[in-house]
């Protein structure tokens, strides 16, 4: 029992600590997306590739039900046949940022999340994204490691629990499809006569 209001306590802890000014400048960059058609990539491994694959039919599904408009979201770990391929070929290093390149143009969005901040293939990938003048937003744990200078903004969750910092990765995901709802929403809506 201990153990579970030790965990609580320290969540909670941690969403005390998020800026909710950073999760802003992140509705507002999906928001953009949303009106000018452009494209939103995520990557991660693991937890981070659930939590991305996740969020996918939030900005998707829903904001397209709600709005008849859909953000073109996409997570560049959900297609496992192209991921081992380059992995076998190229090296797990190499999976996404030829993704990247492929998908990318000029005004898209990649969201990378990494626990650590360090995973070598979402480094390529916002290297990759960097490259092609796709705007980046990081997600990271731990002191942010190398994503937190990469990326063009990043939220780092101070936690050194993978669990954690999943955890609130994912809420700020929530929070941010929520907000992109809201405006979404307000824009779709007749105007009154």
């Amino acid at each position: 029992m201990q153990l579970i209001t030790n965990y609580l306590d320290e969540v909670k802890q941690l969403l005390d600590k998020l800026d909710p000014g950073q999760v802003e400048s992140l509705v507002a960059m999906l928001e953009e997306r949303w009106r000018s058609g452009k494209r939103v990539m995520l990557v991660g491994n693991g937890g981070s590739a659930s939590s991305a694959s996740h969020i996918v039919n939030d900005l998707q599904k829903c904001i397209y039900l709600d709005t008849g408009k859909a953000l073109r979201a996409m997570c560049l770990a959900d297609c496992a046949p192209l991921v081992l391929a380059w992995a076998n070929d190229e090296g797990y290093e190499n999976v996404f940022a030829p993704q990247v390149e492929c998908w990318g143009e000029a005004g898209d969005l990649l969201i990378a999340i990494s626990g650590s901040g360090n995973s070598p293939n979402v480094l390529k990938a916002v290297a990759a994204a960097r490259q092609r003048g796709v705007a980046t937003f990081g997600l990271s744990g731990f002191a942010g490691g190398q994503l937190a200078k990469d990326a063009d903004t990043c939220i780092v969750v101070p936690s050194d629990s993978m669990q954690q910092i999943e955890d609130v990765h994912l809420i700020i995901l929530h929070m941010v499809f929520l907000g992109l709802r809201d405006r979404a929403m307000a824009q779709a809506a007749p105007d009154p006569a």
